[in-house]
């Protein structure tokens, strides 16, 4: 994944759970935009706490505990792996899926502290899938910058919407992960190394942002 794109799916993970209401009322949202925009007040709060952006450790349990609730992630873990995941046995799946998590988790921990001065414009929300699989449209508003697209695939289970895939640009979380993979598989010769080596990095990516 190319940086430009790589940035900006970290924006679109670090919207989802910041993205502040801008050109519709509250009361105007449907649901699954409401998922967007609900937590909005508690991370403007956060981000008012110098303390608090100086503590990786506690970034990244606070952004894991907001995220969580709205993104599948063994549903993205899935789609990501496509043809290996069906292959893949149920532990190799448990794995890949948790070390994927920690993977975006930490990734958009970082993110969380690095955007200023932005915000997102909710675009008219059509549900009309009797499944109750919707794209919740969005742009990112920026000082000097044309609007980005930002986009959330989402689905409604049990009265609970979540993500499983963000579309920047026209471009997929998922497809372009989907391909990173694909390539590390095919390199290290297994889905359990790709597995291995990411659980490594993980580990030491968060050592070296908890002592940095």
């Amino acid at each position: 994944m190319n940086v430009v794109k790589h940035f900006y799916f970290n924006a679109g993970f670090f919207i989802l759970l910041m993205a502040p209401l801008a050109h519709l009322q509250a009361a105007q949202l449907e649901e699954p935009q409401m998922v967007i925009e609900s937590t909005s007040n508690k991370l403007k709060e956060k981000l008012k706490d110098e303390n608090f952006k100086k503590d990786f450790r506690k970034i990244n349990a606070f952004v894991e505990a907001t995220i969580t609730p709205h993104v599948d992630f063994n549903r993205i873990s899935a789609l990501v792996l496509g043809k290996l995941w069906r292959k893949a046995s149920a532990e190799e799946r448990a794995g890949f899926s948790s070390e994927f998590r920690v993977m975006l988790i930490r990734t958009y921990s970082r993110a969380f502290v690095e955007f200023k001065d932005w915000s997102v414009r909710f675009l008219p929300l059509m549900v009309k899938d009797v499944n109750k699989k919707v794209i919740v449209k969005t742009e990112i508003l920026q000082p000097g910058i044309q609007p980005i697209g930002v986009n959330y695939r989402m689905y409604e289970k049990n009265g609970v919407w979540k993500t499983y895939d963000i579309i920047i640009e026209g471009v997929s979380l998922v497809t372009n992960y989907r391909t990173s993979f694909k390539n590390e598989v095919k390199r290290a010769g297994s889905l359990q190394a790709v597995i291995d080596q990411l659980a490594k990095r993980n580990t030491e990516a968060l050592a070296v942002n908890e002592n940095s």
